[in-house]
């Protein structure tokens, strides 16, 4: 065993923690970063210090760089070689042997082996890394543990690690999730490997399980502030403005000149490394290094060794926690992180750029001070920093749950309503997900047997069906879709799948490893559900577009004009110049729709045919008769369209017109959806309409509202019989709505006598009555009511009467014509118009004076 163990600050609390777990069989663990926590702890916990008997450990990190780097730190401590005492499982490799007692695995490769063996067997603990990150599967890992230890292994150890102080909200979930906590029926119910137990419970809430604190001798990290000298346009999706990743560049070389030591530049992605990487490629003596999770294990080991020079390693949120860079005093941090977001209602997800939170910053920044005094560049101002979130969304708040619910399932739990989750799933995105699970046919209520190999495979469910449906050929085309293409990759699937065949890097040996792994969990070809009609199709493009609409039916597409349709629904488009541009049909195997588009952007797709489309689609497969009031895309006026239609989700295969039909409810649809402006207002309807309001106004029922809603809902009552007998717009088009309105005026009463159309005045003239406003108007020329000391009321409703110049202009309103008569507003008119209006009547005392629409000229 090497000394250096004995300078790890985490040593001086191991006493405490080994013993909270003797005593409560669960704890917490929090230590800065570069305490040893994720080496030293495992090794005690195992007895490979000295003095205690041997366990064997599992120890879960949420990355597979992060695994190797564990495990060769371990066993470099004990001066020994990985696949001894310490051994490491990630997807598709496993180095162990018989002596191992520390085994170091990603936390997929856990919840793979807890579902094979609920139990654990031989295992006597399990070190949860780094929970704070939130990842899905190391939440769900933990969720099992703690199931597992409530209802069959109360000697499980259980231990989650932090670099973050804030413990209470673990503590918590690890002292609910060992007493109390309701079992899964999953152990009730013969989990491989498990047996029949009920769950521990006690009639008072649970303690927390104890925390241990180990204070790190963390070095001093000295923060400088430099954001971009002018405005950049804030991130959008994947991208990220070139002004901001020449600025990070600017910032990195800036550190090199001001301080001594390595560079560790954090970055959202593999594309802005790459970009930034070709920046700096001028700056003489640096080495530069790109760390992300598709890196060759070479660069990874690179990165991990101290170097011969000067470094700048630029790298994505993997370096984060878990991983120590020698060397490394700067950090220059650009802020910036990348997140799923899911689009359940249109099957699409992707990668969002985002701002990266406080405690990300923290955890960055301590990247710096890991073995020296350093300094972190911020690439934002301190004023930006204090409005950023506290915290990062946990990932079951994003993504997409397709997994998670097939892993409860198989555990059986399909609700995970019992699982030990300190944020339980987003109900919409679980019913996004069960309904997803029920159409690949691994789920009925519970898992069927299907499901259950759809989780063994160890990929995406969609995945896994096409895998298990087409046999160990489907191996490279699943291989390539479970891992992120390269950056440099096109749109064309099969392009890039023989561009793997042929490379030499990092990517193709991953993905070849992975392919001959997927080819060995599935039957051979007779044991395949390959659809009748594929099986002489040999060639690549047959094969991945098959493999790629038998995985997402939904975003099978067809051409519609000059983008395509998918069988969801959503419109999509390829890059402008792309090959692919001239096909009729595409599986597509990658698409995003970004904020605020219209349609979905294909990033990878296949050339397929019909026939192919129409075999893996089959479920979304339709034919009948449909009566609809359709609207083309792009326009305003939709019209009824009555055909036999053979659909395949939304995509249209054929159409027949039917003669027949009953189209009242698409004709009644029309109304809704365009409103009654579809109807022809004639200025005899609108006039009418605004009588028969104002009735419904003043006096309510049995007087109808003739607002559109209401109207449109009584449709039966005013527009029979024309509505039964309309086919299509230019029918409704011609109804007499005047004619029609009449037969909502109530039977018990007369329109003319309660809201008359006309009124005659003095003078003998029957002027119109406007009852568009909110009381009815009476417009007439002032001469025309001489005499007239009080207009008349409308259905209780006092006229307003506007009085007119001889040129027929407004000249004083009233609804009070004794007052207006003998007060100043006649004499005030008076004065005013009867110099203008010298040929007409200006008597002094109009209610004596005999009303006319004449002038004062004698009438011959």
């Amino acid at each position: 065993m090497r000394s250096d163990w004995s300078g790890l600050p985490v040593r001086h609390v191991l006493p405490e923690l080994l013993t909270a777990l003797e005593e409560h069989g669960v704890a917490v663990l929090t230590a800065p970063p570069g305490t040893g926590k994720t080496t030293l702890v495992p090794l005690a916990l195992a007895g490979l210090l000295g003095g205690s008997a041997p366990k064997r450990v599992i120890v879960a990190e949420p990355r597979r760089m992060a695994v190797r780097a564990a495990a060769r730190r371990m066993a470099w401590l004990l001066e020994s070689e990985v696949g001894a005492e310490v051994g490491f499982s990630v997807r598709g490799e496993r180095r162990v042997g018989p002596d191992t007692l520390v085994e170091v695995v990603t936390t997929g490769v856990l919840l793979q082996r807890l579902q094979r063996d609920a139990e654990l067997g031989g295992v006597d603990a399990v070190l949860m890394d780094e929970c704070h990150e939130r990842h899905l599967d190391a939440d769900t890992a933990l969720a099992f543990l703690l199931d597992v230890r409530a209802t069959l292994r109360p000697d499980l150890r259980i231990i989650a690690t932090s670099a973050t102080a804030d413990a209470a909200s673990w503590a918590g979930l690890l002292g609910s999730g060992t007493a109390g906590l309701p079992a899964s029926t999953a152990l009730r119910s013969g989990v491989p490997g498990g047996s029949p137990a009920s769950a521990v419970a006690g009639p008072d809430a649970p303690e927390a399980a104890p925390t241990v604190h180990a204070s790190g001798t963390m070095h001093p990290v000295t923060p400088l502030w430099a954001p971009p000298p002018r405005a950049v346009t804030p991130p959008r999706g994947l991208r990220v403005d070139p002004a901001f990743l020449s600025h990070v560049a600017d910032v990195v070389r800036r550190a090199l000149d001001e301080h001594e030591g390595d560079v560790l530049c954090f970055l959202p992605g593999v594309g802005e490394i790459g970009r930034v990487a070709g920046m700096l490629g001028g700056v003489d003596g640096v080495e530069i290094l790109q760390v992300h999770g598709q890196a060759p294990a070479r660069v990874q080991d690179a990165v991990l060794s101290p170097g011969a020079g000067r470094r700048v390693v630029l790298a994505t949120s993997v370096a984060e926690s878990s991983l120590t860079v020698p060397g490394v005093r700067i950090v220059v941090d650009s802020g910036l992180a990348r997140e799923p977001r899911t689009d359940h209602a249109r099957g699409l997800g992707s990668l969002t750029t985002v701002r990266a939170s406080r405690a990300s910053a923290v955890q960055r920044a301590g990247r710096a001070g890991r073995e020296a005094p350093g300094v972190v560049y911020r690439c934002w101002s301190q004023a930006e920093h204090d409005r950023l979130p506290e915290h990062a969304q946990p990932e079951i708040a994003l993504a997409d749950l397709t997994g998670f619910a097939l892993q409860a399932a198989c555990w059986g739990d399909p609700s995970a309503a019992g699982l030990a989750l300190l944020d339980p799933p987003p109900p919409a995105a679980m019913e996004a997900a069960r309904r997803t699970l029920q159409a690949l046919g691994a789920l009925d209520g519970r898992v069927t047997a299907r499901g259950r190999r759809m989780a063994a495979a160890g990929v995406h469910p969609r995945l896994a069906r096409a895998l298990i449906d087409v046999g160990p050929r489907a191996a490279e085309v699943v291989a390539l879709l479970s891992e992120q293409l390269p950056r440099d990759a096109g749109d064309d699937l099969v392009e890039a799948w023989r561009a793997a065949r042929r490379g030499g890097d990092g990517f193709s040996a991953r993905w070849r490893q992975e392919a001959r792994r997927l080819s060995r969990t599935v039957p051979g070809e007779n044991g395949a559900r390959t659809p009748r009609g594929q099986e002489q199709k040999q060639g690549d493009d047959a094969l991945a577009g098959l493999v790629v609409a038998l995985a997402y039916p939904e975003r099978v597409a067809r051409r519609r004009g000059g983008s395509y349709l998918m069988a969801s629904g959503t419109a999509a488009e390829l890059p402008q110049g792309s090959r692919l541009g001239s096909a009729e049909w595409l599986a597509v195997a990658v698409a995003d729709r970004p904020a605020g588009a219209a349609s979905a952007r294909i990033r990878q797709a296949v050339v397929i045919d019909e026939e192919t489309a129409r075999l893996a689609a089959a479920p979304l497969h339709r034919s009948g008769e449909e009566v609809v009031w359709h609207v083309p895309p792009g326009e305003r006026r939709g019209d009824v369209s009555a055909r036999r239609v053979e659909r395949l989700g939304a995509i249209e295969l054929s159409s027949a017109r039917l003669r027949d039909a009953d189209v009242r409810p698409a004709v009644l649809d029309g109304l809704r959806v365009e409103g009654l402006a579809i109807l022809r207002w004639t200025p005899e309807a609108v006039a009418l309409r605004e009588r028969l309001a104002f009735c419904h106004r003043t006096l309510g029922d049995p007087w109808q509202a003739m607002d559109d809603e209401a109207l449109t809902e009584a449709a039966d009552r005013w527009l029979e019989p024309e509505l039964s007998h309309a086919r299509r717009r230019s029918d409704l088009e011609r109804i007499d709505v005047a004619s029609a309105l009449h037969r909502l005026v109530p039977w018990s009463a007369r329109l003319a006598e309660t809201a008359p159309e006309r009124i005659e005045v003095p003078s003998g003239s029957r002027i119109r009555v406007d009852y568009s406003g909110d009381q009815p108007v009476l417009a007439v020329k002032l001469q025309e009511l001489f005499g007239w000391d009080e207009a008349p009321r409308v259905a209780g409703v006092p006229l307003v009467v506007h009085l007119l110049s001889p040129a027929g202009r407004p000249a004083a309103v009233t609804a009070d014509l004794a007052s207006f008569w003998r007060g100043d507003g006649y004499r005030s008119v008076r004065a005013e118009l009867r110099g203008r209006y010298p040929k007409h009547p200006w008597p002094e005392d109009p209610l004596s004076a005999v009303a006319t629409r004449r002038t004062n000229r004698p009438h011959r």
